[in-house]
């Protein structure tokens, strides 16, 4: 399994190891022990639950059971700070305010296409961000709804335009 972590200086290292942890049970080792969070215990994990080879989810305190682990996926940057629920989903409002629940990339804007990452930035479990290849939505005030609509419309990765919800 490959894992990405930073070193502290704004450089990453690209990790590769076999998993020797059963995280969801299953009785496949499907994680990599580590020290993530540096309380000297090897209780973290780097975790592969679509079983693609490559880690989608940090577990920090996974020996704690449940209640205590906390689960992280990345940004969309290979920054782990997207707290998601154990089988990583996130809460979030479609554009018709209907609630949802889903993985991290999923069809906010309803064109039929799952192209969506959503972005939890307080940790909470409820998307405060949507980011498309053409469009995002922000929520400014933290009541779950979409407030704010940006658009780049040259392509430059920039947002240059911007509507209220």
């Amino acid at each position: 399994m490959e894992y990405c972590l930073g070193d502290g200086d704004g450089s990453a290292t690209i990790w590769t190891a076999a998993p020797d942890i059963d995280l969801n049970g299953d009785g496949a080792f499907d994680a990599v022990g580590l020290d993530h969070d540096g309380d000297g215990l090897l209780d973290d994990a780097m975790a592969d639950l679509d079983a693609d080879g490559i880690a989608d989810h940090l577990v920090r305190d996974h020996l704690a059971g449940l209640s205590g682990a906390a689960y992280f996926t990345d940004d969309g940057t290979g920054t782990w700070m997207v707290s998601v629920d154990r089988v990583g989903l996130l809460r979030w409002f479609g554009l018709d305010g209907v609630e949802h629940t889903g993985g991290v990339v999923v069809d906010v804007d309803a064109d039929g296409q799952a192209d969506d990452r959503l972005l939890d930035s307080d940790g909470d479990g409820l998307a405060d961000r949507a980011v498309s290849a053409e469009h995002a939505y922000v929520d400014t005030d933290g009541d779950g709804r979409w407030d704010v609509k940006l658009r780049d419309s040259d392509a430059d990765g920039k947002a240059d335009g911007a509507d209220e919800l």
